[in-house]
């Protein structure tokens, strides 16, 4: 069922297709611009399974967005389709409070490209555009971000906004190879849990040229180079057209 071309349609990518690190870098921003980070489905009672056929169904016909199984599960497939080696990582996600959540919270991805290594995500909501490689800090549009190494073979990625220096964490990952049935039982946590903080309301948000937009029940945020202006929703039939408007998404009646 995986198509590449469509794949290709559907985040508007038309460069190069060498597996390079200027190719990957490219795919990835084109990603981020173009398919939004969101849980719809789990506010619509609808299962999310660890199928890639679904996940291009949802994604590439629907013209959908997912979480991170969903994204970098998708995402995965297309760069290994191209000739790149991939690798699914798990990760712990960093709490607010202190230390780290359970393992496969997360699913983020290895590239290798000659020889040199990426952390490659387009399953994180609010993150970077561009990979992250094993060495310099990386500058993106409105942060920085770089990898340090821990002991037991930990990893811990960090970010920082540009005009702070103040640095936090933002998950915390070994290199360890995994599949992705491994990720089965926190996938069914995350979208059924009510600690889970994807059933605590519906987002859907996107990177766009020089900042992003986001959607939530009672808001849309907009956020530019300069300036963030939020717009209180009034109510469903609000929310919808805004989807619509915003993220080309029409959910189902």
């Amino acid at each position: 069922m995986f198509d590449t071309q469509a794949y290709l349609h559907r985040i508007n990518y038309q460069g190069s297709l060498e597996p390079t690190s200027e190719t990957l870098k490219a795919l990835h921003y084109q990603h981020m611009l173009t398919v939004p980070f969101e849980n719809l489905d789990i506010a619509l009672g609808k299962s999310i399974v660890l199928n890639q056929d679904s996940f291009f169904q949802k994604i590439v016909h629907q013209h959908r967005g997912g979480f991170c199984y969903e994204l970098n599960g998708l995402f995965a497939q297309l760069l290994k389709e191209l000739g790149f080696q991939v690798t699914l990582l798990s990760a712990r996600v960093a709490i607010p409070a202190g230390g780290y959540g359970a393992d496969f919270a997360h699913l983020t991805l290895l590239v290798e490209v000659d020889d040199y290594s990426w952390l490659v995500d387009v399953g994180f909501g609010d993150s970077f555009r561009e990979p992250i490689g094993f060495g310099p800090v990386s500058e993106q549009v409105r942060n920085a971000y770089r990898l340090v190494a821990e002991e037991a073979g930990y990893w811990i990625l960090l970010q920082r906004p540009k005009l702070e220096q103040r640095e936090q964490a933002l998950y915390l990952f070994t290199l360890e190879p995994k599949k992705l049935e491994d990720f089965k039982n926190l996938c069914l946590y995350q979208q059924t849990s009510p600690d889970s903080i994807f059933t605590k309301g519906r987002l859907c948000t996107k990177a766009t040229e020089e900042g992003r937009i986001t959607l939530r029940d009672q808001e849309l945020t907009i956020v530019t180079a300069t300036d963030k202006q939020v717009y209180p929703i009034a109510d469903e039939q609000e929310f919808l057209a805004l989807l619509q408007e915003h993220f080309d998404i029409t959910l189902p009646s």
